[in-house]
């Protein structure tokens, strides 16, 4: 059972009550995060690139010697590959010298390499050529296509031409199409067109303004003009 809507018997007083604390006594608990942190700034150490180790050093002759040994290795590079493409084409000009005369055959070829580079040329041109007959056949087959459309097209403007016009078409619709112009019932009558100009019609029409309303109109003119 809840005690809450029931009177308590001594009420809440601040102070120094029963039950009860000195509610004007500053706190004794607070947070870790309250806590003074950081107090201290953080400085460089001895190798971390402090103030006396950048004025001692000399930019300009590290940036020299740098650049010195990137133009030896590059040097050094290509004297090397020349190097490597001479000593490759000795070494196949040793294996050839060593071949003896007496195992060569007066069919065989005596550059393999050279044969190769023929065949993949020919097939290269037989490649390309076999392409262009290709894409002159796809041309061919859509100037075509487009040819005969256009005529597909003439001739549906054609008919539509001569079935449009009775007159052209008469021998053919002469059982199903009646020439006979249709007039009004009162095309010869005496009275029609007699008057110069027909009645204006009037129509209320309702406006949501005082100033441009019917009303507003009729009275300026019948008071104030």
């Amino acid at each position: 059972m809840t005690t809450a809507a029931r009177p308590t018997f001594e009420p809440a007083r601040g102070g120094q009550g029963r039950g009860e604390k000195d509610l004007s006594a500053i706190s004794k608990q607070y947070s870790s995060r309250d806590l003074p942190s950081h107090t201290k700034l953080k400085y460089r150490e001895h190798g971390q690139g402090t103030v006396e180790e950048l004025r001692n050093r000399d930019f300009r002759k590290e940036l020299e010697e740098r650049e010195r040994t990137d133009k030896d290795k590059g040097s050094s590079r290509r004297a090397i590959e020349p190097s490597r493409e001479s000593t490759t084409s000795s070494a196949k000009r040793q294996k050839l010298d060593q071949v003896p005369a007496a195992s060569l055959d007066a069919d065989d070829p005596l550059d393999d390499e050279e044969s190769d580079s023929d065949s993949d040329e020919d097939d290269t041109a037989a490649l390309l050529a076999e392409l262009q007959r290709i894409k002159k056949e796809r041309a061919a087959e859509q100037a075509k296509k487009e040819m005969e459309k256009r005529q597909e097209e003439e001739r549906i403007r054609m008919e539509n031409i001569l079935s449009g016009n009775p007159l052209l078409n008469y021998s053919s619709q002469s059982g199903r199409v009646d020439m006979k112009v249709r007039r009004r019932w009162d095309d010869d009558v005496v009275f029609k067109n007699c008057a110069r100009s027909e009645p204006k019609k009037k129509h209320d029409v309702f406006i949501n303004d005082s100033l441009r309303s019917e009303f507003h109109r009729k009275f300026m003119e019948k008071y104030v003009k």
